[in-house]
């Protein structure tokens, strides 16, 4: 009686699930309006979608509401790039230059009374995702 209970449950659970299709990469978009893009800048790698705002490395001289357009993207929700998606870009506004926190460094030498007392503190450049396409 319990093995035929285990049995009829196991059978439950592998049933078959539909077949996925596939389509040509020739059919696929690029990149869809709503879903989430990997785009690069800086030497990293950001998961952005549509309304974010996110601290970049420095951009260089930009003024307040400067467009900005990203073209190395390496992924979509829909497709995978080798090593970019062809044909995407990510559009943001530039916002503001940001600063990091602050942070201390201490270098202490025993015996020879020497220490030197560093900061830094890191400049972003703060940007909204506005289109991915």
């Amino acid at each position: 009686m319990a093995t035929e209970t285990a049995t009829k449950q196991t059978e439950e659970k592998t049933t078959p699930k539909e077949a996925v299709v596939e389509t040509p990469a020739a059919t696929k978009k690029a990149v869809t309006p709503d879903g989430f893009s990997v785009i690069e800048t800086g030497g990293k790698q950001y998961l952005v979608s549509v309304g974010d705002i996110i601290d970049v490395e420095l951009l260089g001289e930009h003024e307040e509401g400067t467009k900005i357009e990203f073209d190395k993207v390496l992924m979509t929700s829909k497709e995978v790039g080798t090593p970019y998606v062809k044909g995407a870009k990510v559009t943001a506004t530039y916002k503001e230059l940001h600063k990091g926190k602050k942070i201390s460094i201490l270098r202490y030498k025993a015996k020879s009374n020497r220490d030197r007392k560093l900061g830094h503190r890191q400049k972003y450049s703060r940007i909204e995702i506005t289109k991915i396409a």
